[in-house]
């Protein structure tokens, strides 16, 4: 008698079988009907007519940590479709992961990789390092090849802190799965090269996670200014750039109010 194999088995990682560390290699094994588009297959052709895109997001090193920040407009062809779209995402407790390009697959890059770095900690036992979440993410943007050659292009930044060195640290991707260390700043989106011109002149490694913020803001700013297609703070509806700070505690979101003060303080400084 031919003995059924157990699908249950199947579901718990094997010695030296290391595709299981993965959660989407394991949800694609039991459930493939159940894998979103982000991870392989064709794009419905209704999709590509609600294309949303145009962005600036950006990290800076600090003495103590990395600053990740994005402006919150969306658009889509010549029009803005959303005024407060979240840009900047928490990976885990000590890193962040900022996404540029086709906005829907960009967020569902980011939560993907989430739940990836959670399901490989609750495997193996330890999370991984910085240098190895950096590769997870090469990796889900490879496998999102086939949708990026129909026009989904997913361009995002990584940064962190590594829990071994508590070293900080940007990594940089192109749109096939190209990773590229970044030594003190990065930026990427439709307004990246205003973006970077101006980190270029302010950033400062030695700088406090403050100074780090006022960079990160300014450099938005000069974006918004160039760039038709990344917004500035509205000051009247009172949406903010989303700014995450990284440091040995963590990361940590800055509330509006915090970001307010600093927004003020660029906008001060501009106009003297």
């Amino acid at each position: 008698m031919i003995e059924a194999p157990d699908p249950l088995r199947s579901a718990f990682p094997s010695a030296f079988d290391v595709q299981r560390s993965s959660f989407a290699a394991t949800l694609r094994t039991l459930a493939p009907e159940a894998v979103p588009p982000i991870l392989g297959g064709d794009l419905p052709e209704a999709f590509t007519h609600q294309l949303v895109d145009g962005t600036t997001v950006l990290a800076v090193v600090a003495r103590n940590g990395v600053v990740v920040a994005g402006d919150r407009r969306a658009t889509a062809g010549n029009l803005i479709s959303r005024g407060d779209m979240r840009k900047v995402f928490p990976a885990d407790d000590r890193s962040a992961i900022a996404i540029s390009g086709t906005a829907g697959p960009a967020m569902e890059l980011a939560k993907i990789f989430a739940t990836e770095l959670e399901h490989y900690e609750k495997v193996e036992g330890e999370p991984l390092s910085l240098e190895g979440k950096s590769n997870k993410l090469a990796g889900l943007l490879r496998a999102h090849l086939p949708m990026a050659m129909q026009g989904l292009v997913i361009v995002p930044l990584f940064a962190g802190i590594d829990p071994r060195t508590h070293e900080p640290r940007i990594f940089e991707y192109d749109p096939v799965g190209g990773r590229y260390v970044a030594p003190a700043q990065a930026a990427t989106g439709s307004g990246s090269l205003a973006a970077r011109a101006t980190l270029k002149r302010l950033v400062d490694p030695e700088a406090s996670m403050d100074e780090a913020v006022r960079t990160a803001l300014e450099a938005l700013a000069d974006a918004a200014e160039e760039d038709s297609a990344t917004g500035g703070p509205d000051l009247i509806r009172r949406i903010y750039p989303i700014v995450a700070a990284i440091d040995r505690d963590g990361y940590r979101e800055l509330d509006d109010g915090e970001v307010a003060e600093h927004v003020d303080a660029v906008l001060s400084h501009r106009r003297r």
